[in-house]
């Protein structure tokens, strides 16, 4: 599944791979890569493929789930489509409560207790879903765990993520991308070896 993953999003180009020059994330990060899931949602092939996925990684491994809270924004159409291949009810976290009407964080009926799985499109140091995680925690949400669509494994993002106890299933990260990378020869083994250095030392 992994590798099937990663295929699909270096087919549709939401993945892209430039060691000599750098994107800037959001958290300030340069970085020779940048992941666009955003883009799985026109590709219907790939959403079709990546959103089964979910689906089924949300069965095996978190088989007490009730219900998928997507991260907003980027997680919010994947969990509401996985939750409709499911069956089960959906909500999603705001960044911030709204200031008007109920002031909500929280959108969607979660009751207390109830088992969630949060949808993340994508990890890296890890704030964004703790934060998700720890607004559910908070009116009383049992957080099994996250599914994400891709993870670059930083160090920073799998200490935060143990930190807070929280237990996170990728369908793919970027050992397996970079291998497919080179396989489908989007980039050379050397730009690999690079793009690999640059994660391990951050």
């Amino acid at each position: 599944m992994e590798k099937k993953i990663a295929k699909e999003l270096l087919s549709i180009n939401a993945v892209f791979l430039r060691p000599d020059d750098p994107f800037t994330w959001a958290s300030g990060i340069k970085s020779p890569i940048y992941c666009d899931n955003r883009l799985i949602l026109s590709a219907p092939q790939a959403r079709t493929v990546v959103e089964q996925a979910i689906a089924d990684t949300v069965k095996r491994e978190y088989p007490g789930a009730q219900m998928l809270m997507g991260t907003s924004t980027a997680g919010i159409a994947h969990a509401a489509i996985a939750a409709s291949i499911l069956g089960m009810p959906m909500g999603y976290v705001r960044g911030d409560a709204k200031t008007h009407g109920r002031n909500n964080k929280i959108e969607g009926k979660c009751e207390p207790g109830t088992k969630v799985v949060v949808i993340e499109d994508l990890i890296s140091t890890g704030g964004s879903v703790i934060d998700v995680v720890e607004s559910l925690r908070e009116v009383g949400a049992e957080v099994l765990g996250v599914v994400s669509i891709f993870t670059y494994g930083l160090k920073k993002g799998l200490e935060r993520l143990a930190a807070a106890n929280v237990r996170n299933v990728s369908l793919s990260n970027l050992d397996v991308l970079v291998d497919a990378a080179v396989e489908e020869k989007y980039i050379t083994e050397a730009q690999k070896t690079e793009i690999l250095n640059f994660r391990d030392n951050l």
